[in-house]
């Protein structure tokens, strides 16, 4: 056994060597990657990449026949209640359309969801729900499975940085005729200075309270970068899959 030792270590030390070149090749691509993420979230790439994603795939101009709503987060929160907010103001738009709520999960939510859009003035009899789909895939085979005779014209409602998937997904579907509307956040006109030490900020600390790019935008493009940075391996992903 003592004789074993010696060519045992022989052999571990280049697998060892070879594991040690590939966490550093890691350990700097990451912050390589880190670095480029940093600098883009000083420039505006990061709001145009998102708003590509929202629009590249088409969005509605005209009266459509469904409306189609896809859920998928908790209710009440900001996207899904941006996602009902925009539904509903569609519906205001096109009074004979349709709306269809896709959302998995509890049956519950989808209740509270139906009694968003009526709390908005869109009409219970208007209004169906689909209590399944847990990926965009799955909605879109869960529209066509209750819907194989038709094709109707459809406005999807989705957050911006899923839209252009969607979209593509439910046309690989067989639902040719889909646009999409992107359910944008809007930002509060208003600078945000403040007098830093009126409100007793200390004087040896920096003064940022004019730079308003640097407490909020900077960060809002950091979170936005990872956002759609995501949905690019989505996106990849259900091009493997043959899904769009």
């Amino acid at each position: 056994m003592r004789d074993l030792l010696p060519t045992l270590r022989m052999l571990a030390q280049p697998v060892a060597s070879s594991l040690g070149r590939w966490l550093r090749r890691l350990i700097v691509a990451c912050g390589a990657l880190a670095l480029v993420l940093i600098v883009l979230a000083g420039t505006r790439i990061p709001f145009d990449i998102h708003r590509w994603l929202g629009s590249a795939a088409g969005e509605c101009e005209a009266a459509t026949e469904r409306i189609v709503v896809l859920g998928g987060s908790g209710l009440p929160s900001g996207p899904e209640l941006l996602r009902l907010h925009r539904a509903a103001e569609l519906a205001q738009q096109m009074p004979l359309a349709e709306i269809t709520i896709i959302h998995p999960g509890d049956t519950a939510m989808l209740g509270m969801m139906v009694q968003e859009l009526r709390l908005r003035g869109v009409a219970g009899d208007r209004i169906t729900t689909l209590n399944e789909g847990d990926n965009t895939r799955g909605q879109a085979l869960a529209f066509v499975r209750v819907n194989p005779f038709q094709k109707p014209q459809i406005a999807l409602v989705t957050a911006p940085e899923n839209m252009y998937r969607s979209v593509l997904t439910f046309r690989k579907a067989g639902m040719n005729r889909v646009c999409g509307v992107p359910a944008w956040e809007h930002a509060m006109d208003h600078r945000f200075d403040y007098a830093h030490q009126a409100i007793g900020g200390k004087v040896w600390l920096p003064d940022i309270s004019e730079e308003t790019n640097l407490r909020y935008t900077f960060w809002n493009y950091l979170k936005l970068e990872i956002t759609c940075l995501r949905e690019f391996v989505a996106i990849a992903y259900y091009r493997l899959n043959g899904w769009i």
